[in-house]
């Protein structure tokens, strides 16, 4: 009679437990997305009056700010693609959380990112041009095609943002980016100086300079570097090295001739040759056996509390990389905005990062447009110290610099930069935008 009373009890209680423990949904939710991981601000700001074509941003105010908020810095985060959000930037690379595989879940998780971005600045992530993630293009005919038509649409996005709060108007902004943003980034940055000339102070935005990682910049002069960089690397021989070149000339003549369409073709076929004859598991870091797993933040973005947690658009089927505007902007792909950083040096700060690993938009490729560079300081720049840089007392690559254009190479990283060395491109953008340590300005610089 008492093991049956004592029985009966269990089973009471295992009820009980069972009525109170959370539902799968709310578990899961609590467990994918905690609090901390939300962000200051997030949403829409729409770009077209006359239509519903809108921006999407997240925004994390700083965690640990050393300076008054009024006058702590914003980043501004543009991804590449072109067509890629930049919650691939804000999840896998340098927001304050991280997307990683769960072993024991059906769902990815999130984890604390050490080598975030916003540790003493704020940081705003935007899903640029419109159909990208999870901003909005009312018909795809409103996606841009053009580098202006994508600096119209942030620079009013921008402006907007910085309404939000009065706080945001005397606070210096970055804007930064990677891959195709080596376009974005210097387009907004050209529109956003020319437009302050002709607005008045209370209307103009506060640009202090830009970064730009890996970036595809002057395609023209990167798409000839491939071969010598990958024969001197050892990844391919001598008649493979020719095969690549008589490719690469093909591109260049259709530039030349203002083929866009054909030479971004052209383009690609190099791309594809080059990872033919490697058998790499990606170009983007020769020394990976797989790629990047970027379809990690594809499986969150697609959950419905995570885009309610962001306050995103919950009927968008969210993709890391846009086909749609992709195609848009082909004919794009091989124009060069290398004009735009030759008028951006002479009114701001300008940082070039490349990870040393990366193939497709690396360190040689980098090196190849910024010597054709017309601006009166390219001599003393490339006759300027190559410094060793270290954080923590450890190599973590090279700077050169000269007055307000900087270039720095990160070891161990391939074309996701912060993804590879979290604690190096936080070290590297923090200094930078202080300039401090191999960032400063030597004494014959001033």
């Amino acid at each position: 009679m008492e093991s049956t009373t004592v029985l009966l009890l269990l089973l009471l209680l295992l009820l009980l437990l069972l009525l109170h423990h959370p539902s799968a949904t709310s578990s899961t939710s609590t467990s994918i997305f905690p609090n901390e991981a939300l962000p200051t601000k997030s949403g829409y700001i729409p770009v077209k009056p006359k239509t519903n074509s809108a921006i999407f941003y997240t925004f994390y105010e700083a965690q640990k700010p050393t300076s008054p908020l009024s006058q702590t810095p914003l980043l501004i985060w543009l991804q590449g693609g072109p067509g890629c959000s930049s919650m691939v930037g804000n999840f896998l690379e340098l927001g304050p959380y991280r997307v990683v595989d769960s072993q024991d879940n059906e769902h990815p998780a999130l984890q604390p990112n050490l080598g975030s971005w916003n540790r003493i600045f704020g940081l705003i992530f935007i899903d640029n041009p419109i159909g990208t993630g999870f901003s909005i293009a009312s018909s795809p005919e409103e996606i841009p095609r053009d580098q202006h038509t994508v600096a119209e649409h942030l620079f009013a996005a921008i402006s907007e943002f910085i309404k939000l709060d009065p706080v945001f108007k005397t606070r210096p902004i970055y804007i930064t980016g990677e891959s195709y943003a080596g376009k974005y980034v210097p387009a907004i940055g050209y529109y956003i100086l020319k437009k302050n000339t002709k607005l008045p102070v209370a209307k103009q935005v506060n640009l202090k300079g830009v970064a730009i990682g890996n970036g595809l910049t002057d395609p023209v002069t990167q798409v000839k570097t491939h071969a010598l960089n990958a024969y001197f690397s050892g990844l391919i021989n001598e008649r493979q090295k020719g095969e690549l070149e008589e490719a690469q000339r093909e591109a260049v003549k259709l530039v030349r001739m203002g083929n866009w369409s054909e030479a971004t073709d052209a383009r690609r076929r190099v791309l594809h040759l080059l990872q033919n004859m490697t058998g790499l598991a990606t170009l983007y870091d020769f020394t990976r056996k797989v790629p990047y797993e970027t379809e990690l933040v594809t499986k969150l973005m697609q959950l419905a509390e995570v885009k309610n947690a962001l306050k995103a658009n919950e009927s968008i089927v969210f993709e890391d990389c846009s086909d749609t505007v992709g195609e848009a902007l082909y004919e794009d792909v091989m124009k060069s905005v290398k004009y735009m950083v030759e008028f951006l040096v002479k009114k701001s700060n300008v940082l070039l990062y490349q990870g040393h690993l990366d193939l497709r938009d690396g360190v040689v490729s980098t090196e190849a447009w910024v010597k054709t560079m017309k601006w009166e300081g390219i001599g003393k720049y490339l006759m300027a110290e190559r410094k060793v840089w270290k954080v923590n007392g450890v190599l973590a690559g090279y700077v050169q610099k000269w007055r307000s254009f900087s270039n720095a190479v990160v070891l161990g990283a391939g074309h996701l930069v912060p993804t590879d060395q979290a604690v190096n491109s936080q070290a590297m953008i923090e200094d930078w935008v202080l300039e401090r340590g191999v960032f400063a300005n030597a004494e014959g610089e001033l």
